[in-house]
């Protein structure tokens, strides 16, 4: 039987052996335009190598824990956000003077400020293709619309291949919105439109409301459906992961065996991985 999820145990390993969640799909299958590494996901899924974490997701959980009403708690659990040395100690360190800065210019917003009230961090569970997902919604609006906030480095195209593409499906904001209009429709019945509201880190905070087309959730749901089987299947260790050869873990741990040709140099480095532009904001 699957843990009673809360908001305590919501993000315990328990919690990631029994449920699929947004961020979890992700790590294994990657999304319609930026690949993924699956040996990475297994071993970060298993505890053998951490999850890779900075300030970047830090900065966006700070903004997040604004609208919650818990950033007191926040500062208090993260320690490391606040000077301890030199003029500033015991102050905001710089990065996160820049999120508050975030804030008050969104809280001056009234329409952002009105998408991102309604029930927050609210958690659901349901069985989608046979498998129990769960997911936490940032602002919950009853029979009326999802909303999730996401702090973004800018909302510029970002290179995938040879081309630029939206940061939306560069990082599966699509994928998420598909999963988390899904589980609300089989709890509650009524099928909601999902809207990011974003904001950037640029030195004049940007911000937008952006609804992802009912046709776009569908498009993602279908992926989601395409490649679930090979993510369970690696998840309960019936199939063995495979290696991506370029994120950090296969560059670390790559044992050179024999010369590659010229043109085997494209298919494994034309992908350009930018830094954490997108900030996941534990969006499951």
């Amino acid at each position: 039987m699957a843990l009673s999820l809360d908001q305590e145990n919501y993000f315990s390993e328990q919690a990631s052996r029994d449920y699929m969640s947004v961020s979890q799909f992700k790590e294994f299958a990657g999304t319609t335009e930026h690949l993924s590494c699956e040996e990475t996901a297994w071993l970060q899924l298993n505890r053998i190598i951490p999850k890779q974490e900075g300030d970047a997701l830090l900065i966006g959980s700070f903004v997040d824990a604004y609208y919650e009403g818990t950033l007191d708690e926040f500062k208090s659990n993260h320690p490391e956000i606040i000077s301890s040395q030199g003029p500033t100690k015991g102050m905001l360190k710089k990065d996160f003077i820049g999120a508050d800065s975030i804030i008050q210019r969104l809280e001056k917003d009234a329409l952002f400020s009105q998408y991102m009230s309604g029930q927050k961090q609210l958690i659901m569970t349901a069985v989608i293709f046979g498998c129990e997902w769960k997911v936490k919604m940032d602002a919950f609006h009853p029979q009326d619309k999802i909303v999730d906030l996401k702090v973004m480095k800018d909302m510029l195209p970002i290179w995938s291949g040879k081309r630029k593409v939206d940061f939306v499906h560069y990082w599966g904001y699509d994928i998420q919105g598909a999963i988390y209009q899904k589980v609300v429709e089989i709890v509650t019945g009524y099928r909601l439109p999902f809207y990011l509201c974003v904001a950037t880190k640029q030195a004049t905070t940007d911000f937008e409301i952006i609804q992802i087309s009912q046709a776009h959730l569908d498009e993602a749901l279908d992926f989601v459906a395409q490649n679930l089987p090979r993510v369970l299947q690696i998840k309960n260790d019936i199939l063995t992961p495979s290696r991506c050869g370029i994120c950090s873990h296969c560059i670390e741990t790559k044992k050179l065996e024999n010369p590659i040709q010229l043109d085997d140099i494209m298919p494994r480095r034309f992908i350009k991985e930018p830094e954490n532009e997108g900030l996941e904001l534990m969006d499951e």
